[in-house]
């Protein structure tokens, strides 16, 4: 859990990151408290999509690694995959938004 919310919480230093390069752009939203267009914004697709990809990959090798040879995985890397993209990238990308609408922007 621990290493799930470091994760989550990674994505304040994106946040700052995002805004330094696209500063003029993401000024308005923040001044408008703007949330749909700043989660609009910070979303990267190819970023996500490899992600995704990357974690998929992570879970087949340390779940077959666990596994015992006569059950196969202990968790399917599709159920992993899937928490990721219905969790852990959405609540990452509500902090971000949370840290760019309580940004010090003057």
């Amino acid at each position: 859990l621990q290493s799930l919310s470091k994760r989550i919480h990674y994505g304040k230093f994106v946040a700052e990151s995002k805004f330094r390069k696209s500063e003029k752009s993401l000024l308005s939203a923040i001044q408008a408290g703007d949330t749909e267009a700043l989660m609009k914004a910070i979303t990267d697709d190819a970023v996500e999509s490899e992600v995704l990809r990357r974690v998929g990959a992570k879970a087949r090798t340390y779940t077959q690694e666990h596994a015992r040879p006569s059950t196969g995985a202990t968790v399917s890397p599709d159920t992993i995959v899937d928490i990721y993209r219905s969790w852990i990238i959405p609540t990452n990308k509500q902090v971000q938004v949370d840290y760019l609408l309580q940004r010090d922007i003057t």
